[in-house]
């Protein structure tokens, strides 16, 4: 069984880089080579980090962080909102699991995660890291320049964020090196978002940090293959990127980083707010409908015929693709938050574990319409001049992030199990 997934899954990464082939500006000038070592790299970033015994160890200290941070996010929120922050209620309670409320004990953990990433910005630590990063791609793959080192950034900072280390750089990148950005931008998700999923999906698996951390960096490599498969003849820049310092000192840095982290705070919780209101009202007025196949339809029943093929093709099996596909559906459609929020809602049954990781890793990423927008408008602002190519960039990299995250699914599960 594992064999035939495993050649399953092999397939896919075939069938996902001919996917990209027919929105290529010119097929013929794609150089297989970096296809060839994009696809080798994923392959050994995954076996490094999960696989090697003093690596994974090393990788399990961040994990316990995690916990460590939720912890301490716990006590600042119990301190502000009381029980429902986490702190004691001041009743007798029967049902525990009723006082989790999501938006004052799940979610701080978001702002706490900003202030922290902006000191480390200023420390230099990240800065640091990103260039160690940015020179094993330069190396491998010959990613150069303000871009390169904007991807490599997309693994600790956001999608907008990135660009923004890179500003004055971005009026003069090539078309490629911008959906090369975009690209990397929606495949793979903030440092913030990573540890908020760690917390949400630990029960899952033990190590989830280090697998969203692996699934981020490999996503580095996914992202270079589908932008030079969709536009392979493009020229990249070799300026060097020197980002200045973003913060005057750490109290500067802890202090515009909780404000950064209180602006995502709000706006995950509005997003959701909406976003499930609206999932109601379209199944409500879908419910209406004649049934199919002895059940009601619903957009996740909907969103898991469309996507079950692609789930099929990260080597999930045929029984187990619609569930996998729906979230999916939901995640390109929605967002990865809610995706995740329907995954911890499944039963254990519902998909194995094999299944259940490919699919994390699938959902790992912004690869959605509203980001789409996000990226256009936010990367305007910055170069104005550019808006025109951005708009016509915007859906291959939407197509270029998905197909990546999917590449990323079906790596894991033939390394992983």
């Amino acid at each position: 069984m594992r064999l035939a997934l495993d050649l399953q899954a092999a397939a896919g990464i075939a069938a996902f880089i001919a996917l990209a082939l027919p929105v290529s500006a010119n097929v013929r000038a794609i150089r297989w080579r970096v296809i060839a070592v994009a696809v080798l790299l994923q392959f050994a970033i995954c076996i490094v980090l999960l696989r090697v015994p003093p690596i994974a160890a090393a990788l399990g200290v961040l994990n316990r962080g995690v916990g460590a941070i939720s912890a301490a996010t716990r006590a600042g929120s119990s301190f502000v909102f009381g029980y429902l922050g986490g702190a004691s209620p001041p009743f007798a309670v029967e049902n525990g699991g009723a006082l989790t409320v999501f938006a004052f004990q799940v979610v701080p953990i978001i702002i706490v995660v900003s202030a922290l990433s902006a000191v480390l910005w200023y420390w230099r630590v990240l800065p640091l890291v990103i260039r160690g990063i940015a020179w094993l791609f330069e190396r491998t793959l010959g990613t150069t320049g303000p871009a390169g080192f904007a991807i490599t950034a997309n693994v600790f900072v956001g999608q907008v964020e990135a660009p923004l280390l890179v500003r004055p750089y971005i009026a003069r990148m090539s078309r490629y090196e911008l959906l090369l950005l975009m690209t990397a931008g929606m495949a793979m998700i903030a440092g913030s978002m990573m540890v908020v999923y760690s917390a949400m999906l630990a029960s899952h698996f033990d190590n989830m940090l280090s697998q969203l951390l692996t699934k981020s960096l490999m996503s580095v490599p996914a992202s270079i293959l589908f932008a030079h498969l969709m536009l392979p003849d493009e020229s990249q820049s070799t300026e060097h990127a020197a980002p200045g310092r973003i913060y005057t000192s750490t109290m500067d840095a802890i202090t515009r980083g909780t404000t950064d982290g209180l602006h995502i705070w709000l706006n995950v919780i509005a997003i959701l707010l909406v976003l499930i209101a609206l999932v109601a009202l379209l199944n409500a007025a879908v419910g209406a409908l004649p049934p199919v196949a002895g059940a009601p339809l619903s957009l996740e029943r909907v969103a898991g015929w469309l996507f079950a093929p692609l789930a099929w093709l990260m080597g999930i099996p045929w029984h187990e693709a619609t569930s996998a596909g729906s979230l999916l559906g939901i995640k390109t459609v929605l967002n990865e938050f809610l995706a995740y929020l329907r995954l911890a809602e499944l039963g254990p049954t519902a998909l194995t574990d094999r299944s259940r990781l490919v699919t994390i890793y699938a959902l790992c990423g912004f690869a959605n319409f509203a980001s789409m927008g996000l990226q256009i408008s936010g990367i305007a602002a910055m170069a104005p001049e550019r808006r025109d190519d951005l708009n016509a960039l915007a859906l291959r990299s939407l197509y270029g992030a998905t197909l990546a995250s999917c590449m990323t699914g079906a790596i894991v599960g033939i390394v992983a199990f």
